[in-house]
């Protein structure tokens, strides 16, 4: 058996040997995988306190464009690259089996959000254009300058961005990538089975140029999300409906909460459903069902009993498969007590 990693917290990128950790088991095995320090809200605070300011600071000191060609190399570094992560350096091939091993993802999907976040990385001169309408980049730099002629004034609202990261899919971490070059500083509190992703992309972005100043990564429990929260005058979070209705009205903070996606066939092209059952199919199916914008329900004004039967034979025939097969389209329960409770779901509705 392989010794589980020993991953530390990381302060501002001083590495943080905590006496408290978390082990990360296999799913399957129950082996351990890793040794997580944990961040107390103490400890969070504090540091948010003497050094957040300093996250923008040393950022401001590089020119965007610079930023954004140190982006560029991350990703290619993120896919490609052998880059430390704890107490030992770590292979994309590793990465995405510790990946799949604490997440239940099967190993084809997790390659395949390695290949998405590249994609969202080294794209991020495109996605900054969109964002800020074509406006030079100097801007965010400056503070001020010409917008159709007219002269606006660009303030940051906060120096670092904080985010209390999810465990269910690592493509969701596509929406913090652009921040940094945009002269904003990180807070990352990883979801509890998915410290991979922070730790492997903070890694090739380090390696890229990034200041290690620029970013904090705190493991750790419900307190240390909470102190980011309160102490980054920005941030994002990833919860359930209560953790919506607790920050709906705090305009501090960024709510993604459940999907709640849905299909609808509306009277203009419910007749002709069968060219859409491959769009139907894939949001349901498509990354294990596991992100936040696959379809919860298909909604249809005429010809449901035909569509669900069509998606019956579609979706019916996916079936579990090792998480190591590369056929595999289904991810596991990491925690048992969820499948049981949707398996009752289940039984009670078609009964």
């Amino acid at each position: 058996m392989t010794k589980p990693l020993k991953i530390p917290v990381l302060r501002w990128g001083e590495p943080y040997e905590s006496l408290e950790t978390e082990t990360l088991r296999h799913f399957a095995t129950g082996d351990p995988v890793a040794e997580v320090g944990q961040a107390n809200a103490g400890l969070v605070q504090r540091d948010l306190g003497r050094h957040m300011p300093r996250a923008r600071a040393v950022l401001r000191e590089i020119p965007c464009r610079d930023l954004l060609a140190m982006c560029e190399k991350a990703a290619d570094l993120y896919r490609d690259g052998t880059l430390p992560i704890g107490d030992r350096e770590q292979t994309v091939d590793e990465f995405v089996r510790c990946q799949a091993a604490t997440t239940g993802l099967p190993e084809n999907l997790c390659r395949a959000n390695v290949d998405k976040l590249h994609g969202v990385l080294a794209r991020t001169e495109e996605i900054l254009a969109s964002l800020l309408r074509g406006l030079d980049l100097e801007i965010l730099t400056s503070g001020f300058g010409l917008e159709n002629g007219v002269m606006h004034s660009y303030q940051a609202n906060t120096p670092a961005l904080g985010l209390v990261l999810p465990s269910n899919s690592p493509g969701v971490h596509g929406l913090w990538l652009p921040v940094l070059a945009m002269q904003i500083g990180l807070v990352l509190k990883p979801g509890s089975s998915e410290p991979w992703t922070p730790y492997r992309m903070t890694a090739a972005l380090r390696a890229a140029g990034i200041p290690k100043e620029a970013i904090a990564i705190f493991p750790g429990g419900h307190d240390a999300g909470q102190t980011i929260l309160n102490l980054c005058p920005r941030s994002l979070i990833f919860g359930s409906a209560a953790t919506v209705a607790q920050y709906e009205s705090d305009p501090r903070v960024s709510v993604h909460g459940p999907g709640w996606s849905k299909v609808i066939l509306g009277d203009d092209i419910v007749d002709d459903w069968e060219k859409h059952l491959d769009l139907m199919v894939a949001s349901v199916a498509r990354n294990a069902g596991r992100s936040c914008i696959n379809a919860s329900g298909i909604w249809a004004s005429r010809h449901t009993e035909a569509i669900a039967e069509a998606l019956a034979e579609r979706l019916g025939p996916i079936a579990p498969r090792p998480h190591d097969d590369p056929e595999a389209a289904l991810a596991a329960f990491t925690n048992p007590e969820i499948a049981e409770a949707i398996d009752a779901d289940i039984t009670a509705a078609a009964a």
